[in-house]
């Protein structure tokens, strides 16, 4: 173990890579997370809808995801997306997190909606709304402020997940701890500042997730 002297100094000296790797980081969370909240809507309605066939497709996307290491998902589409089109190291990363993402967010919004309660989708239709129109401006709205607690986890899960984008040469906190780890010989003090990184990212975000909960709980009164 390092002295509290030798790794507050260690700290100090690497604090600007440090937070050019955090900005990274959560850049590549927030993108990820956002694109998997449209796709596990999508899965969600489609595992939802009266098309069993759509439904099949949802539950095997979210039975492959579920069923294979994360890791695994980050290499398939990584080198696949990277062999088929030009794409950018940092959107290949960011997709390939939306996709595992994606499928734990459809259970998310799948549990929220059947939430509601179905006589609110019964009076939305008896008022001559089409069930689509209904499930956008009566169930969906609901549906979303109750879902904000887990997603705020998921958040928190895959802030911790981009971790990863590390096997594929992205520069975020994880990386750029083993890096200078290796190259100074001295893996355990940067770990533990890694640590102390990801410690504040996630203070900041349960700190913001409270916030929106309770303007959702006064919004809803």
């Amino acid at each position: 173990m390092p002295s509290f002297s030798h790794f507050l100094t260690t700290l100090l000296n690497t604090k600007d890579v440090f937070i050019e790797a955090m900005l990274l980081t959560l850049q590549l969370t927030v993108v990820s997370i956002l694109i998997g909240i449209v796709i596990g809507l999508v899965l969600a309605l489609m595992k939802l809808s009266n098309f069993k066939v759509l439904g099949l497709i949802s539950d095997a996307y979210i039975y492959f995801v579920r069923g294979t290491p994360l890791i695994v998902q980050i290499f398939i589409l990584y080198f696949g997306l990277s062999g088929l089109f030009l794409i950018p190291d940092f959107w290949a990363a960011s997709l390939a997190l939306a996709f595992h993402n994606g499928a734990y967010i459809a259970e998310i919004f799948r549990g929220t909606i059947q939430s509601v309660d179905k006589g609110q989708m019964e009076a939305g239709r008896s008022l001559g709304m089409s069930r689509s129109l209904t499930m956008r401006r009566i169930i969906l709205p609901q549906a979303f402020r109750r879902a904000l607690p887990p997603l705020g986890n998921q958040f928190i899960i895959g802030l911790k997940d981009s971790s990863l984008a590390a096997f594929i040469s992205m520069n975020e906190l994880f990386n750029v701890a083993t890096t200078l780890g290796s190259n100074n010989f001295d893996e355990m003090t940067y770990l533990l500042i890694v640590a102390i990184y990801y410690l504040i990212l996630v203070g900041i975000m349960t700190i913001v997730l409270k916030v929106a909960e309770k303007k959702m709980a006064i919004s809803d009164r």
